[in-house]
């Protein structure tokens, strides 16, 4: 005890002793994890703290971790692990002394390996925390879990290489291999770590993807996703992205000068496929880059004399002139002058000259004044008789008329594009304003006109009825003057209507608008309109020639559609429908969306298959549902990739009686397939008193360039003949395809033997070369009291062109909140608003969704546009079956505004 060691007191160490043989009995008896005393008997002092604790750990491959306490004062520290003691042989103590406060500082280690936490099974990880006790009493330190770290060799997604335009929208998906810690991704460019700290374009944080908003060239390489947690790296599959440019044409150059310095020649102009020049795989530039046009150049015409004047009369200096001027012709062109004298004198006395003699001029003056009072005074007499004698012979044969007899020729292409014009053109009133003409008609405006070849009409004169100037247009001859009026005033009707429109007033709760019978449809859902705010909303089709001219082979494949007014605003995007013409495969056409801004001109909002968050294209097989946040004209342009492009035409067949009671004219129309072209052909025959005679048909017409015929057979022999030289008519591929604002129309005129015929069979066969064919079976009566009505139009939009609030959509909107309150909220099994999507048939440009607020919503939205006709909620029901999520599982949302429907109810009515 000597080196002056502090002495204790013998009370105490007893105390201690005591304890401490009481805790190593308890140690003993507890070897089989029965549970430790809290505490012991201790003398007054402080609770154990903790120094440091156990921290999580992860056992990597077969490697044990250990876990350390350190607490003070302490006299013992033992570990409990998943509420079981560790055997004290299991750990590892170490004690100290700390200096600044004298207090005794203890230290204990454990071990812990993979196979005890494989070996525990519990609802929880594998824990571990430490007890430590003192005089005073226990302090318990924190669990820490323990768990087998480990990372998969394959990745749930591997990138997928791209082929994307410039500035278009570049995606990379990535989905990295399950594993504990959770794997962090990296991305490597052509093995270069991508740092998106340094590149405002590249966004790197969207679970895992990669997203370069606007491609550029240098984003063109070798894109490979990294994931790493404390166990292992992972690498991905290289994905190779190509941004390519699509080449563009430079302006034109000026025309070159005419290649033939007289006479007809030719002179071009050329461009180049540099602004810009392909790269990259891009598309080369469609159309020519050399332009060729006629031209003529003037010759030069030399000038020429005419004859020469009569010679002047004697001048006082017994000279005359004669006179001649190079006008026989003119030089032109740079032709040269005429080559001699312009004007010659000579002597008129034959050198006899008395000009020096002052009574000879006198005398010379006063004979040549009286001369010229003679000639005056005989010239108004002989005037004056003329005049009388002409009077009086027309008083005496005022009875005779004049010769009249004109001969007109007229030409004109087999089919024409205007039906109003081919109507009045086939009536013979275009005639009768010409009374007493003589009309030959050539053979090729008789095929348009159904007319005998060279047939000659006539009629009777009346006096002052020959028209003066040129014949009117579109005359109406001898229709009747009522009917007449009815018909200036529908046409005057036709020509002002230059657009279809709707309107409705709009509020909070949303609605649907459709312009009837077109296809053409606004959905605004509910709430893209703020509170206590409403708008009168318009929708509207252009029927006029369109401001938008395709380039090249590419097409207008539907209608121009305005809703507005431009300066509403919406919360979430509303829905358009656009009906369109194109047999949509992404193959063969290559479809875009065009919007034309505030100065007329056209620009391109996407291209279908294009993945952007702007707005949202989906292309149903008869029409197009675009989600958009603006208001404004738009159109869809179809550019065909190949020649397997089809254009789907409607064919349809009219007919109605001529003017001339025998004839019959039959009507055939190629239109596009979409509802308010056939519309606007359907307005059209109302008013020239035209009726459907067969159901219309589909034709695929490709883009094979072949060309179009329209024939009519089977007509009965002895009953009815057709007009020389129009059993067959062949339109060009271009005019096909590339359509205008008015259908293709060819006229055939038909005429019966007898009055008393009323039936009418024949087959009307339209078909491309190389190409599609349908046949037209007409059986009708051309007397309109026994004819069978074909109805045009069977849309049950055409009651209800606007729609507002919660019965304008087809989901209920109780129903509706408790899909959005599921499907928003992200599920690691993977129910979430995605796999709806997926359902519905919507498996691109998800990006789009994820940008909204609600992302189902949204899918809503695009359904309802879709089911607008039918409203097939059995659909949607077995979509959320299919994903485990049926309505009964629901959870229901407060709603006390709308009146929740029965949903098993309008499943049962088809609503």
């Amino acid at each position: 005890m000597g080196g002056g060691a502090p002495r204790l007191d013998p009370r105490r160490l007893l105390l201690l002793l005591l304890g401490l043989c009481g805790w190593s009995t308890a140690l003993r008896g507890n070897e089989n994890s029965e549970a430790l005393p809290e505490s012991i008997p201790s003398a007054p002092g402080t609770l154990p703290h903790f120094m440091e604790e156990p921290d999580d750990s992860y056992i990597i491959k077969s490697n044990p971790i250990v876990l350390r306490c350190k607490a003070k004062p302490a006299m013992q520290i033992f570990f409990k692990c998943n509420g079981e003691w560790v055997h004290q042989n299991e750990h590892v103590s170490e004690e100290s002394l700390d200096e600044a406060t004298g207090l005794k500082v203890r230290e204990v280690f454990i071990n812990v390996t993979r196979q005890q936490v494989e070996d525990f099974h519990g609802p929880e990880d594998y824990w571990c925390q430490c007890v430590a006790w003192s005089h005073l009493g226990t302090s318990k330190s924190r669990k820490a879990s323990v768990r087998i770290a480990y990372l998969r060799k394959n990745f749930e997604q591997d990138p997928q290489g791209k082929e994307v335009p410039i500035e278009g929208m570049i995606v990379l998906h990535c989905r990295p291999p399950e594993g504990v810690p959770a794997a962090e991704v990296e991305w490597l460019k052509n093995e270069e770590p991508i740092d998106s700290n340094l590149d405002e374009n590249i966004d790197t944080r969207a679970d895992h993807n990669l997203i370069i908003r606007q491609a550029r060239l240098s984003d063109s390489g070798n894109y490979t996703c990294m994931a790493a947690n404390i166990v292992a790296k992972r690498r991905s599959m290289s994905a190779t992205v190509v941004v390519y440019v699509n080449g563009g044409w430079s302006s034109w150059t000026e025309w070159s000068n005419c290649n033939a310095r007289c006479g007809r020649g030719w002179q071009k102009r050329s461009r180049t496929c540099t602004n810009p020049a392909p790269l990259n795989g891009g598309a080369f530039c469609e159309g020519m880059s050399v332009q060729k046009i006629t031209c003529t150049s003037l010759c030069p015409v030399d000038g020429s004399w005419e004859v020469w004047s009569e010679w002047s009369v004697c001048s006082p200096e017994c000279e005359h002139l004669r006179v001649r001027e190079c006008i026989a012709p003119p030089p032109r062109n740079g032709g040269k002058f005429c080559e001699g004298l312009g004007q010659e004198s000579e002597n008129c006395t034959e050198g006899l000259c008395i000009q020096d003699l002052e009574t000879a001029s006198d005398i010379a003056l006063y004979s040549g004044l009286g001369a010229a009072v003679l000639a005056v005074a005989v010239l108004v007499v002989a005037v004056t008789l003329y005049r009388r004698s002409q009077s009086n012979s027309l008083l005496l044969n005022s009875s005779m008329q004049p010769d009249l007899t004109v001969s007109r020729t007229y030409s004109g292409p087999i089919c024409l594009q205007d039906p109003l014009d081919k109507e009045l053109m086939t009536e013979s009133s275009l005639f009768n304003p010409l009374s007493d003409i003589k009309v030959k008609v050539q053979s090729s405006f008789m095929v348009s006109l159904g007319v005998t070849e060279r047939a000659e009409f006539h009629g009777k004169a009346h006096p002052g009825t020959f028209p003066h100037g040129n014949v009117p247009h579109r005359a109406f001859g001898t229709v009747q003057g009522r009917n007449k009026a009815v018909y200036i005033q529908n046409l005057a009707s036709i020509s002002t209507s230059s657009e279809l429109r709707t309107t409705a007033l709009f509020g909070h709760l949303g609605g649907r608008l459709v312009v009837p019978n077109t296809g053409v449809s606004l959905l605004i859902p509910h709430g893209a309109i703020p509170e206590e705010s409403s708008w009168e909303i318009y929708l509207a089709i252009t029927q006029k020639e369109s401001s938008l001219q395709p380039e090249g082979s590419a097409v207008l494949l539907g209608p121009e559609v305005t809703c507005g007014p431009s300066e509403v605003t919406v919360s979430t995007p509303f829905a358009l429908t656009i009906p369109h013409c194109a047999h949509a495969d992404p193959e063969h056409w290559n479809i875009h969306l065009k919007r034309r801004t505030q100065q007329g001109k056209w620009e391109e909002v996407m291209s279908v298959e294009e993945e952007t968050t702007s707005c949202y294209c989906l292309l149903d097989p008869y029409a197009c549902h675009i989600l958009l946040n603006s208001f404004g004209t738009y159109a869809l342009i179809g550019e065909p990739i190949s020649d397997c492009a089809v254009r789907q035409l409607k064919v349809a067949v009219f007919g109605c009686l001529s003017c001339n009671s025998l004839d019959y004219n039959l009507r055939v129309y190629c239109m596009d397939n979409t509802p308010c072209a056939f519309q606007e052909v359907v307005s059209d025959e109302r008013l020239q008193g035209g009726q459907l005679l067969e159901e219309p048909k589909l034709l695929h017409f490709k883009g094979n360039t072949c060309s179009l015929q329209i024939s009519v057979l089977d007509i009965p022999p002895f009953l009815w003949r057709i007009k020389p030289f129009t059993a067959c008519q062949e339109v060009p591929f271009s005019r096909v395809w590339r359509g205008s604002a008015r259908p293709l129309l060819c006229a055939f005129s038909l005429e019966r033997y007898s009055p008393g015929t009323t039936q009418l069979s024949c087959k009307v066969c339209v078909r491309q070369l190389k190409g599609h064919e349908q046949v037209l079976h007409v059986q009708t009566s051309i007397l309109e009291s026994e004819r069978e009505t074909i109805t045009f139009f069977a849309h049950e939009d055409s009651n209800f062109p606007a729609q507002v609030g919660p019965k304008a959509f087809k989901i209920p909107f109780s129903i509706r909140q408790r899909i959005c309150a599921t499907f928003d909220a992200p599920s690691a099994k993977g129910k979430d608003w995605q796999m709806l999507a997926q359902k519905n048939s919507i498996n691109r440009n998800l990006s789009y969704f994820a940008t909204q607020s609600s992302p189902s919503a949204v899918i809503l939205d695009l359904w309802e546009a879709r089911h607008q006709q039918d409203g097939d909620l059995d659909s949607l029901a077995c979509a959320l079956e299919e994903i485990g999520r049926t309505h009964s599982q629901l959870p229901e949302p407060p709603e006390p505004e709308l009146e929740e429907p029965d949903f098993s109810y309008s499943r049962q009515n088809g609503l």
